[in-house]
């Protein structure tokens, strides 16, 4: 068996590569030079996918001028097969003529897959890495498996890059994949990276365990591969040019989570504050797969959202008295003995926003709606604070059982017309995601604020009709933040910038609403 050597023509290539590679795909050549220009001022790293075109041989031309009008950059060319996972349906000899064109008109590195190379004679590669540094890669689009003995076959050709490309079902698939960086990039110049939602952690982490460089997409929806973020993110939500070995890995922790904001105000956070930390969107599917991260990377925190702030309590070592009365854990700190201990930053997300327009919250009047976990939350950090706390749920047992608890009273809905509130509290997840539910109907709004923890959309229904009321809304978006807060400051100890916080999650949610409204008129054309 032959191994490759570790360097690649140093003519071609700069000492170090930059960490991100942007995956540059178009329906025609035209379109793809014009992206390319639009990227290349804050990205000199590109991959032209060839595949992507239905005559790819016409894109060179335009690609030999582009890189002769841009000096310092550096190109991948990649023309993948449908029976390696891309879109090129010519024969082997095709795909290697393309391939040996865009070396000779520019391109430094080309792309072949491990079935490619194992399908042609070794001196076809050969006179092709003659031209440029050669990457030969595989991609699992099912699975994360047998790494090493993946490695161990590419190593029949020798390559400068090895690209492995796994998908990663499970948290634990990235554990897989940076130990197999760690292993290998002392050895080969290897690329690693694990597909899909859960692959998130590679893609930020996998550049301190070993792999040269990571690929990232254009823009949102021009993904090349599942689970692939923009450059844009890569760089300014998780700085990964900063990240090391030393940089403190944190996560939210849920089942979906794929729409958190979490990432973005806790990043902005830690960029505000020069923490070296990154926070990540962890799609647990089990408590098993996210505590097997917690341990490995390791994580050094945790925010936890549904299905988990119960369940995830008897896995803790120790936590507060305020979380063990709730019954429900938000935030998770892991010792550097390893040990969990678990908090609730709940209760500020309710209380800071109430405290800012009350005079006091004693005697203060407050229904809360719902009985499960955000709702226990707002009830015991009102009660403590010496509130009339009414609680209303759709089930009554729930209810009756937290007002029991709480020393608290439940309500029935037909009972509402029989009060005035100070404040009315939604607790549930009615009115999320752009529906026109609401917990509540006009008639039975009868408060002089209204509060909903739900912050996306940033005006639920819910609000629009307290307003109508007359009643002075706070929205979700206050308690997101202000419960962040508190977790920043459990984590790093240092005051949490609130303001910062808030604006960007105020911008993030702006940019969600326009792309959903650009979407929606796109849909009806």
């Amino acid at each position: 068996m032959i191994s490759a050597p570790k360097s690649y023509p140093p003519r071609l290539l700069p000492l170090r590569l930059p960490r991100v590679c942007v995956a540059v795909a178009a329906s025609d050549p035209a379109e793809l030079v014009e992206k390319a220009e639009g990227l290349i001022r804050d990205n000199s790293f590109l991959e032209f996918r060839l595949d992507h075109l239905s005559k790819p041989g016409l894109a060179l031309p335009k690609i030999k001028h582009f890189v002769e009008t841009h000096h310092g950059i550096t190109v991948i060319a990649t023309c993948r097969r449908v029976a390696s996972g891309g879109k090129f349906r010519g024969s082997i000899a095709s795909q290697l003529d393309i391939l040996a064109k865009a070396s000779a008109f520019g391109c430094q590195l080309v792309d072949v897959e491990l079935q490619t190379a194992l399908k042609c004679k070794p001196d076809q590669l050969q006179k092709l890495r003659a031209r440029a540094a050669l990457i030969l890669s595989f991609h699992d689009f099912r699975a994360t498996k047998r790494l090493d003995e993946t490695l161990q076959k590419m190593r029949q050709f020798p390559a400068d890059f090895y690209k492995v490309v796994s998908t990663a079902t499970t948290l634990a698939d990235n554990v897989s994949m940076i130990q197999f960086l760690g292993r290998e990039s002392d050895n080969h110049s290897i690329v690693g990276v694990c597909m899909g939602e859960q692959g998130i952690i590679s893609r930020v982490l996998g550049v301190r365990a070993g792999s040269v460089f990571t690929f990232a997409a254009v823009s949102p929806g021009e993904e090349t591969a599942p689970g692939q973020v923009t450059a844009q993110e890569l760089r300014s939500v998780y700085r990964i040019e900063q990240v090391d070995a030393a940089t403190r890995v944190y996560g939210v922790a849920g089942d979906p989570v794929i729409h958190s904001l979490s990432p973005a105000i806790m990043n902005a956070a830690f960029r505000r504050e020069n923490v070296n930390a990154v926070y990540l969107a962890l799609h647990a599917k089990t408590l098993k797969d996210l505590l097997t991260c917690v341990r490995e990377i390791p994580i050094h925190g945790l925010s936890i959202t549904m299905p988990y702030k119960e369940a995830i309590l008897p896995f803790l070592d120790n936590t507060d008295s305020h979380t063990t009365k709730i019954g429900a854990c938000n935030t998770v700190v892991r010792a550097q003995d390893g040990k969990l201990y678990g908090f609730n930053t709940d209760t500020s997300g309710v209380v800071r926003p109430l405290e800012r327009r009350l005079s006091t919250l004693q005697d203060a009047k407050i229904l809360v709606l719902g009985a499960g976990g955000a709702a226990r939350a707002a009830v015991f950090g009102l009660k403590e604070r010496g509130a009339e706390v009414f609680i209303l749920n759709r089930s009554a047992v729930p209810a009756q059982k937290l007002a029991r608890r709480a020393h608290a009273r439940s309500v029935k809905r037909a009972d509402l017309k029989k009060y005035a509130f100070d404040v009315i509290i939604n607790a549930t997840p009615v009115g999320m995601g752009n529906t026109r539910e609401t917990p509540l109907q006009e008639k039975e709004i009868n408060a002089r604020y209204v509060f909903d923890m739900i912050y996306d959309p940033g005006e639920t229904r819910l609000l629009q009709l307290a307003k109508q009321r007359g009643a002075q809304t706070i929205p979700g978006i206050e308690m997101f933040v202000y419960q962040a807060a508190r977790q920043f400051e459990i984590w790093t100890g240092k005051p949490a910038p609130q303001d910062d916080m808030l604006q960007v999650v105020t911008l993030a949610l702006q940019e969600r609403a326009t792309r959903a409204a650009a979407a929606a008129v796109a849909k009806k054309k």
